[in-house]
């Protein structure tokens, strides 16, 4: 849930007007597959919900949006995971969330056979999977997907040790700036990008909010501007560059051009409300990244 402008929140049993209060799916799973289904690609939602209204609500709004929710697992007796996102005027987005449905998945609720046939997957959280999450990323690989994650915690070492046996796994790495540096304790951005590929994953592409992103390989770093727009709402902004970049290797883009278009699904989101803002397709989103000018490095 988004309410656009929060300056304050009223003391005791205050009250304020804002300008908008709305709802979209969200998250390093949501967020993302909105986006990739926006640019074409099939997209399978996979995951828990709770069987209450929330999750009547996003199963429709996914569906509207493209993206198959066949294999989204309705639990019994917990909430559909939600948050509520007073955005403040400069696109800042601070969040109150539930866990919920999301802490109840389980490795029977795991599709395997639409895995297998796969050509990319995208996990969203992998410290609240543990176990399974190196074992749906191996699976994956093994059945020529090309994987890809994203965390949803701030980051500190201790997670980087959680996880680091899914990173193996991993071909592209998703994080933004300040959750690489926390993870890796580097003090800058190239640093910890370099750090988590010694730690085993292909490659990382690390988001910098207004200053781009930048692609670490073991082969060196590249850095990606980003573009010149009015910034409404922050929200699903990493997620949409994740989509992007995922379609644009499935592209066959090199990881620069794919980063991209990242960026220009990114900013697209950036200039509206929630994660679903922007009606835009592929040639929309590539049209933007040609004709929209960089910001200045």
């Amino acid at each position: 849930m988004h309410a656009k402008y929060v300056e304050s929140i009223p003391e005791g049993q205050g009250g304020a007007l804002i300008e908008e209060i709305r709802m979209s799916p969200a998250g390093a799973a949501g967020g993302t597959a909105i986006t990739l289904a926006k640019l074409g690609a099939r997209t399978v939602s996979v995951g828990s919900i709770g069987s209450d209204d929330l999750g009547d609500v996003l199963v429709a709004m996914l569906g509207r949006l493209g993206v198959e929710t066949d294999h989204l697992a309705r639990k019994e007796g917990v909430q559909t995971s939600a948050s509520v996102l007073p955005i403040r005027p400069n696109g800042d987005r601070p969040a109150l969330h539930v866990i919920g449905a999301n802490g109840s998945f389980t490795r029977d609720d795991v599709p395997w056979d639409v895995i297998e046939h796969a050509d990319s997957l995208h996990l969203g959280g992998p410290e609240f999977m543990h176990e399974l999450a190196p074992e749906i990323l191996s699976f994956a690989r093994e059945h020529g997907a090309t994987t890809s994650v994203d965390v949803l915690a701030d980051g500190w070492p201790e997670l980087l040790d959680m996880i680091a046996p899914a990173l193996e796994h991993v071909d592209w790495f998703l994080p933004n700036d300040d959750q690489a540096m926390k993870l890796t304790g580097a003090d800058d951005v190239e640093a910890a990008g370099h750090a988590l590929v010694a730690r085993g994953v292909g490659g990382c592409a690390i988001t910098c909010g207004a200053a781009g992103s930048v692609i670490v390989t073991g082969d060196g770093a590249e850095r990606v501007p980003a573009f010149q727009i009015e910034v409404v709402d922050t929200t699903g902004c990493g997620d949409a560059f994740s989509a992007g970049f995922m379609r644009g290797l499935s592209l066959g883009r090199a990881p620069a051009d794919a980063a991209r278009l990242g960026s220009a699904c990114a900013s697209l989101v950036a200039q509206g409300l929630g994660s679903d803002a922007g009606e835009f397709d592929l040639e929309v989103a590539d049209r933007f990244a040609t004709e929209t000018p960089v910001k200045p490095a």
